[in-house]
């Protein structure tokens, strides 16, 4: 019934990223390592990542018509991914400018670019994209309005996942969609309104379902996620490992995440998986470059006490650096 288990509607960026030894405070300067460029964008990150784990995936997105656009188109291509709904031109491609700290946590900057061009029309004419796919997954480095379109096409019994990164508050039609809504704790208080949200991940959880959702996932960084639906709530513990760079572990895990769920797996077991492959991505430098395939993930699971992966849920242990699931993109 579905040609593509997973469609991504969403950002394409040209990720620009410097190595600092600390973050500058504000007016001051500091010296950096080389400038890298890499694909990056939460929309082309997590097309990839599904991708490389065995997922049908396309992405609807656009980008500019320069380097960094044939960079994005090209990067797409070489995991896989269906770019035939990626369109060229309008604004030069979007770019973050992208800081990383010894530790492995970054702070990022995004100009939007052609990611703003990405509109309610463009969506209306890939319907037939939008329809073809098991799971739609976006997040908001593009337009709000465009997003919701992509909602009012959903085939029936397809599944809605949705991370407000950059968080904003969203409108109902997108709250009732949403299965889930992937959060971390910043973008649960925006979302809540900040003092109304409560003090711990259960109550902004429990908060965020009587908005609307059919499910919520509370990303924890270190400590793992919180899964939340009717049927109640569960915590999902992470690996521990020895967290490199933590640009795109998020959405490694929503992509992840969005995959299983449309596989038919359950909830929890999805955000069990989904924290693996996170897990995995912060052990390697860059967003896209650092996504690994199935085979790696099952490796990594073996090699980490309590990472069995024919147990989802079950690992013990914490990250030791806030590696997973869900870094700061």
């Amino acid at each position: 019934m579905y040609d593509y288990d997973l469609l991504v509607v969403g950002s394409a960026n040209a990720d620009l990223v410097i190595g600092v030894e600390r973050r500058p405070a504000a007016g001051e300067t500091v010296l950096g390592s080389d400038l890298a460029v890499h694909p990056g964008g939460k929309g082309a990150n997590q097309a990839v990542a599904a991708a490389r784990l065995g997922a049908r995936t396309a992405l609807l997105a656009r980008v500019g018509d320069d380097a960094h656009g044939r960079l994005l188109l090209d990067a797409q291509r070489a995991a896989g991914v269906d770019t035939t709904g990626v369109l060229v031109g309008g604004a030069p491609t979007g770019v973050a400018l992208i800081t990383v700290d010894p530790s492995g946590d970054n702070s990022i900057v995004v100009s939007p670019g052609a990611n703003a061009r990405l509109t309610p029309e463009d969506v209306r004419a890939a319907a037939g994209l939008v329809a073809a796919s098991r799971v739609v997954s976006a997040q908001l480095e593009v337009p709000l309005e465009t997003v919701a379109e992509a909602v009012r096409h959903l085939a029936p019994g397809s599944r809605f996942v949705l991370n407000p990164s950059p968080p904003r508050p969203l409108p109902q039609e997108l709250l009732d969609a949403c299965d889930p809504l992937i959060v971390n704790e910043h973008e649960a208080k925006v979302i809540l309104g900040g003092a109304e949200a409560g003090a711990t991940p259960e109550d902004w959880a429990r908060a965020l379902l009587a908005r609307g959702p059919r499910s919520v996932v509370v990303t924890l960084g270190a400590e793992g996620a919180l899964v939340a639906s009717a049927e109640g709530l569960a915590r999902v513990p992470s690996l521990k490992v020895d967290a490199v760079d933590t640009t795109g572990a998020g959405d490694a895990f929503a992509a992840a995440l969005a995959w299983r769920l449309g596989a038919g797996e359950d909830l929890a077991g999805a955000a069990a998986y989904a924290a693996r492959v996170g897990a995995a991505a912060v052990t390697k430098p860059g967003a896209q470059e650092s996504y690994p395939t199935a085979e790696e993930v099952e490796r990594l699971c073996r090699a980490v006490p309590g990472g069995d992966p024919r147990t989802p849920g079950k690992g013990a242990g914490s990250a030791s650096d806030g590696s997973t699931p869900g870094g700061s993109r």
